[in-house]
């Protein structure tokens, strides 16, 4: 297959590398073009200053980009994809969006003779440095066997999890997940720092236990050195939450956990935190106390 990946970000990037090195045809855009003459110079292949010249004869059409609107102009906006893919070409946007956004473009691709696979990642920069990436998938299981074999190259696992909006809806319930062991490290580390406990040890005490978690292992030192200049940014969550909070109003439920963790990013990007990896949440139950 010719391959088109659009979005070289800190996931893209390295993500649209492993697939060069593993010896596909890449060609690679990005709105920044000299991110894109980087990414040549360091892997090889080619660039397009356009999404359309750059998937133009592709028979994949990979993308990892900001939102839902810029899943929208790479696929069907006047430079999109949709406008030179040939029939039976396949897209696969490793975006976080809503599930409504997979739906939709499910429906727009499938109305002029291609396929859309939604196929979010988790494991963040790392995982896409490392090929460790989670990828849930969803769409027709034909077009998702079909490239598997090449998503394989950048994923630790790949699951098929249903229909189109599937692989988005499994997204959701990863950061609501998230949310909730980040709020309960948070209170946690509250109760032992007011305790007079050292938080490195804490850490460690309980990390080999039923409490232990990626988030606890990866993050407990650096909110102990009050470090967050690095990361899943709160911008980032706060978006993510809020797909998760739109969904659960659409499905006639409640997630107030979710709803307390967005109010207090909230906050915390009031107070210059927008960039701030998601771990800085333990701020807020400090600020808490300090205002009881």
């Amino acid at each position: 297959m010719k391959i088109t990946f659009l979005g070289l970000g800190v996931m893209g990037y390295p993500m649209a590398g492993h697939l060069h090195t593993a010896g596909h045809d890449v060609c690679v855009y990005n709105r920044t073009t000299a991110k894109a003459q980087k990414w040549v110079d360091e892997f090889g292949g080619n660039y397009g200053e356009t999404p359309a010249l750059a998937a133009k004869n592709s028979d994949l059409v990979l993308l990892c980009v900001g939102n839902d609107d810029d899943v929208r102009e790479m696929i069907v906006g006047e430079q999109g994809v949709l406008s030179v893919l040939t029939e039976g070409a396949i897209i696969v946007d490793h975006t976080t969006t809503s599930d409504r956004l997979a739906k939709d473009m499910y429906r727009v691709v499938q109305e002029k003779g291609c396929h859309f696979i939604d196929a979010p990642v988790s494991g963040g920069q790392a995982g896409a440095e490392n090929a460790q990436l989670a990828i849930m998938a969803g769409g027709d299981k034909t077009i998702f066997d079909k490239v598997s074999p090449i998503l394989d190259v950048y994923a630790k696992s790949l699951l098929y999890m249903g229909a189109a909006g599937a692989g988005q809806a499994t997204k959701m319930t990863n950061q609501l997940l998230i949310a909730g062991v980040l709020q309960g490290i948070s209170e946690g580390f509250a109760l032992a720092k007011s305790a007079g406990l050292d938080l490195d040890q804490v850490a460690r005490a309980i990390s080999a236990g039923s409490a232990g978690s990626w988030q606890l292992t990866n993050r407990a030192e650096n909110i102990n050195k009050d470090k967050f200049d690095y990361g899943f940014a709160v911008d980032w969550m706060r978006k993510d939450l809020g797909f998760c909070l739109q969904a659960a109003k659409a499905y006639g439920i409640e997630l107030p956990n979710a709803q307390w963790v967005d109010n207090c990013y909230a906050l915390l990007q009031t107070q210059g935190h927008q960039r701030s990896d998601t771990s800085v949440l333990v701020k807020q139950y400090a600020d808490i106390k300090q205002a009881k």
